[in-house]
């Protein structure tokens, strides 16, 4: 039987661990699904968007591919990256009143994007990144202010 007036609040007492007890290691993460209105998702697919070659056509399913190959503890869908590639076709759209920059078509082999080959295209993708990595910063900051896990 367990003497509750001797717990408190706080009262949290470590004693030493294990000696055989593997140590915690940072680099194992539990694996995230991508979703569509994350901001780290959008980081990364904006990032490979960054990379990929200008003025061709790629498939929507390499891009869903490569990202999965870049980042063993996340799972991107083709979902989440065409709701990215949508959004960011939009973004163009809104910035340059074109739809030249960011086309997403239906091609032979199923989906692609075409990223404009123009000098325009590199600051407006960093401007695209920027602002995923401050809205990931922002949402990651107000997740930590939660004072528990199911709080709203």
């Amino acid at each position: 039987m367990t003497d509750t007036a001797a717990v408190a609040p706080g009262d949290l007492r470590l004693r030493p661990a294990p000696h055989d007890l593997p140590p915690l290691d940072p680099d194992l993460r539990p694996p995230v699904l991508a979703e569509s209105d994350d901001p780290c998702s959008t980081l990364r697919v904006v990032h490979l968007l960054a990379q990929i070659e200008r003025g061709r056509p790629i498939r929507l399913n390499d891009l869903v591919d490569q990202l999965n190959a870049s980042h063993l503890d996340w799972l991107f869908t083709r979902a989440v990256v065409a709701d990215v590639l949508v959004q960011l076709q939009a973004n163009w759209m809104a910035d340059y009143r074109n739809a030249s920059g960011v086309v997403v078509e239906d091609g032979t082999y199923g989906a692609v994007v075409t990223v404009e080959d123009s000098s325009r295209v590199d600051p407006w993708i960093v401007r695209q990144a920027e602002r995923a990595a401050r809205d990931a910063r922002e949402r990651l900051l107000a997740f930590s202010r939660l004072d528990r896990i199911a709080a709203g």
